[in-house]
């Protein structure tokens, strides 16, 4: 007799000192991450799929491609719709594939999985992912290598639920680093006019708002580093009302980030999720901030999540 495997695949564990995560085989899904035993995301059963997209790598686009529709070298491509009831295919091709183990090191693991051609998508992709914890939390790094004959457009997101250990939601302040917001159709989340600046209205948290009553599934751009900031890093953060949580920092191509407030997060109720991209919804037909991999070119970018 065999054990049975979870839902999510086996289940890798890392530490360092206090430090400790789960990544999952299947989707390579962030499971748990927390520092002292305070948790720092929201975590969800090993035998169950990801709440939500908790925890998916949005590879090789992040969120929504209007009808799956887009073209590549005036190549028309459909692509599988997987928000069948808004009519979108969404969140890449990888939230539920098994990954395979590259490395496996007390403090760190790395996943590695290929985008195989399929409809709507001609070109493979390899990819990988990194997930290190030390001292100041936990590092994530992607690489997404172009396997074919011809250049190819992609995006990169990733859908964490962080927490500031354990506050209620609601109790908690958002920070974000982003000066415009995306309006978007109500019935689609896809983008209808071009990015606003954001003026201190209810769609600005630069200097942080309570989330109690606030509701969001909204992309946000203009993501960059403060002028003053030693690393050149894209920071939001979380925080209880003591100023302690969690910060989520990118490198400055995560200039996209999309915040979505789960109304019944198992276990939890009220969740958020902070998702770093590097372009908005819709971005295979817009073409805004996509990136380009030419043949045999590779592409590095990482972000993390550091306790307050």
């Amino acid at each position: 007799m065999h054990d049975p495997l979870p839902a999510t695949g086996r289940q890798f564990e890392i530490t360092s000192g206090t430090a400790k995560a789960v990544i999952t085989e299947f989707g390579a899904v962030l499971r748990d991450f927390s520092v002292d035993g305070v948790p720092h995301v929201e975590t969800f059963d090993a035998d169950r799929l990801p709440p939500s997209a908790a925890g998916n790598v949005l590879v090789p686009w992040p969120n929504r491609v209007a009808g799956g529709r887009w073209a590549l070298d005036g190549e028309q491509q459909q692509l599988a719709l997987t928000e069948p009831d808004r009519d979108n295919a969404i969140h890449g091709l990888l939230r539920h594939a098994p990954w395979s183990i590259v490395e496996h090191t007390d403090s760190a693991v790395v996943l590695q999985a290929t985008v195989s051609p399929r409809p709507g998508w001609p070109v493979p992709l390899l990819t990988s992912i990194g997930y290190a914890v030390d001292g100041d939390g936990l590092t994530v790094t992607h690489t997404v290598e172009n396997l074919g004959g011809r250049a190819v457009p992609f995006g990169v997101g990733v859908h964490p639920y962080p927490r500031a250990g354990n506050v209620e939601t609601d109790d908690c302040t958002l920070r974000l680093a982003a000066s415009t917001v995306l309006p978007v159709d109500a019935d689609r989340l896809l983008p209808v006019r071009p990015p606003r600046a954001l003026q201190g209205d209810e769609s600005d948290f630069r200097t942080g708002r309570r989330l109690a009553g606030v509701w969001l599934d909204t992309a946000f751009g203009g993501a960059v580093p403060a002028p003053d900031d030693p690393a050149g890093l894209v920071r939001h953060s979380l925080t209880d009302p003591d100023g302690h949580g969690i910060q989520l920092w990118a490198d400055p191509v995560f200039k996209w980030v999309q915040v979505y407030t789960a109304e019944e997060f198992p276990g939890r109720g009220r969740a958020i999720a902070i998702e770093p991209m590097t372009c908005p919804p819709d971005a295979l037909n817009s073409g805004t901030d996509l990136l380009t991999l030419q043949p045999g070119e590779a592409w590095t970018a990482h972000w993390g999540l550091k306790p307050l």
